[in-house]
C-alpha cells in the first residue's frame, strides 16, 4: 500500500536560516571560538583534559558532510552516500533538507579547528573522534544507513532527522545497533510539541530535547515520555558548505549532536560500557536549572536533565544494567523489559539510599575508630606520664603538673562543603 512519508531535518532556521560568516573561518578566529557559548556551558576544556573522544567512531547520517571544509576534513572517514549510491557522503545544491545541515552536526561532535594549536574555527566536543558521513534524505527510512555505520565500525550514531512514520525495519535496525554496541542519538523535534517523528519514538534510541543558554528549555523542543536528556540547542555556531562558511541555527538538531559528542567521549575513556552504560552515565550526572522546582523525573520536555560531560566522565557511577534508562526494543526481549522511566528513576533513588545508608556506616565505623585511637593516645599518655613522675621524684628532679597544650586532631571524614547540586551552566 503506498503512504507519503514526509522527512525533515531536525533544527530551526528561524534565527538566520543562512551563513553568518561567508569568508574563510580564519579571518573571525577569535568571534568563532567565543560564539561557541556551549563549549564553555560544558566545560569543554576541562573535558578535554580526560578525553578528546580518540580512537572512537560517530556516524552522522545526514545530509552530507563538506569533505573539504577546513575545521573538519582531517576527521573524515571514507563514508557512503545512500541517495546517490556512490562514495561521495558531500551535499548537494538545491537539496531540499538543507545541504549544510549534516555538516553543521559534524563539526558540532568532530570540528578540530586549524590554525596554531587548532586556535581557530569551529571545534567539536570530542574533536578527536573521527566522523562516518553518511549521506541520506530518509525517505526510506534509516535501516540501511544504520547497518552500515555499524558496520563500519560506529560506536555512536546521530540522526538529527525525523520522518513521520515508523518502519519495521527501522526497528530493527535500531536493536541490531544495540547488539553491535553502537548508541543511536537523535533529537526530540522543533515544533514545541509532542514528538511525533522517528527514530526518536523508537525503542533503544537515546532522544534528545534543546536548551538555552541560561539551561531552561528552548522554546521549539519537542517534548514526551521519550525524551532522555537535553542539551544547549540555542544559537549554535558550526562549519557549513559550500567551501569553509560557518553556520548559526537553534534547533534540537545541535543538542543531539552535542549528546552524541559526549558519548564518545565517555566511550572512549570507558570502551567496555554498553550504550545503555554511556546513558546511564548521562543521566546520572543531568542537572536541572535552579528555577525548576518539584519535577518528576524523567520530566517530558528536560528528560533527566542537561548533560554535564565532564561529571559523566569523572563520577564513581556502577555501571549498571546492560539497557540503562534505555526502553529495549521488543525483539531483544518481551515488550515490558525494558526499565521504564519512573522504574528507572525509582531505581535510582533505590540506589541513592543505599549510598546514603552506606556513608552513614561508614561515618559510624570512622568515628569508633578515631574514638578508639584517641581512647588508646590517652591512656598511653597518662601511663607515660604516671612514669615519669615516678623517675621525677625519686631521683629529685623537679616534677611540673603544668599540661602542655596538645595540637587538636582534625576529624579526615569531617564532611566538607560541597558546590549546590543543580547549577547551569556546569561550575568549573
Amino acid at each position: 500500500m503506498a503512504f507519503t512519508r514526509t522527512v525533515r531535518v531536525l533544527s530551526a532556521t528561524a534565527l538566520t536560516g543562512s551563513l553568518i560568516l561567508t569568508a574563510t573561518p580564519g579571518a573571525f578566529a577569535d568571534q568563532t571560538r567565543d560564539a561557541q557559548w556551549h563549549l564553555e556551558t560544558l566545560q569543554a576544556e576541562s573535558v578535554w583534559e580526560i578525553s578528546k573522544g580518540k580512537g572512537v567512531t560517530v556516524a552522522v547520517i545526514d545530509t552530507g558532510v563538506n569533505t573539504q571544509h577546513v575545521d573538519l576534513r582531517d576527521n573524515l572517514l571514507k563514508g557512503y552516500d545512500f541517495e546517490d549510491n556512490d562514495e561521495d557522503p558531500s551535499p548537494e545544491e538545491g537539496d531540499l533538507l538543507s545541504p549544510t545541515h549534516g555538516t553543521g552536526m559534524a563539526s558540532l561532535i568532530a570540528g578540530h579547528g586549524h590554525g596554531s594549536g587548532a586556535a581557530d574555527g569551529v571545534m567539536g566536543l570530542a574533536p578527536e573522534a573521527k566522523i562516518l558521513p553518511i549521506r541520506s534524505g530518509g525517505e526510506m527510512g534509516f535501516a540501511e544507513e544504520i547497518r552500515y555505520a555499524v558496520d563500519h565500525g560506529a560506536s555512536v550514531i546521530n540522526i538529527s532527522q525525523g520522518e513521520s512514520q515508523g518502519l519495521d525495519a527501522d526497528r530493527e535496525a535500531v536493536a541490531y545497533a544495540l547488539q553491535h554496541d553502537a548508541l543511536i542519538v537523535t533529537a526530540s523535534g522543533n515544533a514545541g510539541s509532542e514528538v511525533d517523528d522517528y527514530p526518536a519514538l523508537y525503542p533503544g534510541v537515546l532522544t534528545v530535547g534543546g536548551v538555552n543558554k541560561n539551561g531552561t528549555i528552548w522554546e521549539g523542543s519537542n517534548y514526551g515520555p521519550e525524551v532522555l536528556l537535553s542539551a544547549p540547542a540555542a544559537r549554535l555556531v558550526s562549519a557549513s558548505w559550500p567551501g569553509n562558511k560557518l553556520r548559526i541555527a537553534d534547533g534540537t538538531s545541535g543538542a543531539a549532536a552535542l549528546t552524541s559528542a559526549a558519548a564518545a567521549l565517555i566511550k572512549s575513556k570507558y570502551p567496555d560500557l554498553t550504550p545503555g552504560q554511556i546513558v546511564n552515565r548521562l543521566v546520572k550526572t543531568a542537572v536541572l536549572p535552579d528555577s525548576i522546582k518539584d519535577l518528576s523525573l524523567p520530566d517530558e520536555k528536560y528528560g533527566y536533565g542537561a548533560i554535564r560531560p565532564l561529571a559523566a566522565l569523572t563520577g564513581d557511577i556502577p555501571a549498571g544494567g546492560e539497557y540503562g534508562p534505555l526502553k529495549v526494543p521488543e525483539s531483544l526481549g518481551s515488550s515490558d523489559s525494558g526499565v521504564s522511566g519512573k522504574d528507572y528513576a525509582a531505581e535510582n533513588a533505590k540506589a541513592d539510599q543505599k549510598q546514603m545508608v552506606f556513608l552513614a556506616v561508614l561515618g559510624l565505623v570512622s568515628l569508633a575508630v578515631i574514638g578508639l585511637f584517641v581512647f588508646l593516645i590517652v591512656k598511653l599518655t597518662r601511663r607515660n606520664r604516671n612514669k615519669n613522675s615516678d623517675l621525677g621524684v625519686s631521683a629529685g628532679y623537679p616534677h611540673h603538673y603544668g599540661q602542655q597544650p596538645v595540637p587538636q586532631q582534625q576529624n579526615p571524614y569531617q564532611q566538607q562543603s560541597t558546590p549546590p547540586h543543580g547549577q547551569w551552566p556546569p561550575q568549573q
